[in-house]
C-alpha cells in the first residue's frame, strides 16, 4: 500500500499541519511518502494507491499556482479507486476560508474516493493535534475498509 502527501506551504502554516499529519500516519506505522509539491512530479499519481493533498488559499479563495497541475492531473482521469483526504490552513478573515481545499475536496468527491477533509485556522495549535489525529483515523478507516472487501 502506498501513500502519498503532498502538501504546499507559503507561510509554514500548511507545513506545519502537514507534518502533524505524517506524524500521525507515523505513529500508526504507516508508510507515507511525503513531498513538498516542488519535489513531486504529478504525473506519478498512479502509483499511489491513497493521496493526502495539503494546501493554503490564496487570494479570493483560489488554490495556489504550485497546485494547479496537480488539481489538473486529478482532473483528468477517473481515480474511484483512490482513497483521498484534503486539508489545509487559512484565515476565517477572508470571505473564502480555505477556499483551496473546498475546490479540491469538490473535485475529489467526484473523482476519486474522498475519506475525510480538514480545515485549521492558521498555525496549527494544541488542539488541532486531536483534528489531526482523527484525519489520519478516519483516512486509514476508509482505507483499510476498502482492502478488506
Amino acid at each position: 500500500m502506498r501513500i502519498g502527501l503532498i502538501y504546499t506551504s507559503i507561510s509554514g502554516n500548511t507545513n506545519e499541519l502537514a507534518l502533524l499529519i505524517y506524524e500521525q500516519f507515523m505513529q500508526r506505522n504507516v508508510n507515507v511518502d511525503l513531498y513538498n509539491i516542488e519535489q513531486f512530479d504529478c504525473n506519478r499519481l498512479d502509483q499511489f494507491d491513497a493521496f493526502v493533498v495539503g494546501t493554503y488559499t490564496w487570494g479570493n479563495g483560489e488554490i495556489p499556482n504550485e497546485m494547479i497541475p496537480l488539481y489538473r492531473e486529478f482532473e483528468k482521469v477517473d481515480r474511484r479507486y483512490m482513497i483521498t483526504g484534503v486539508f489545509g490552513t487559512g484565515d476565517s478573515f477572508y470571505p473564502h476560508y480555505c477556499g483551496a481545499v473546498d475546490m479540491f475536496r469538490d473535485l475529489l468527491k467526484v473523482k476519486t474516493e474522498l475519506s475525510v477533509t480538514l480545515k485549521v485556522e492558521l498555525l496549527p495549535q494544541e488542539q488541532d493535534l486531536t483534528k489531526c489525529k482523527k484525519f489520519v483515523d478516519l483516512f486509514m478507516d476508509r482505507l483499510e475498509n476498502l482492502i478488506m472487501h
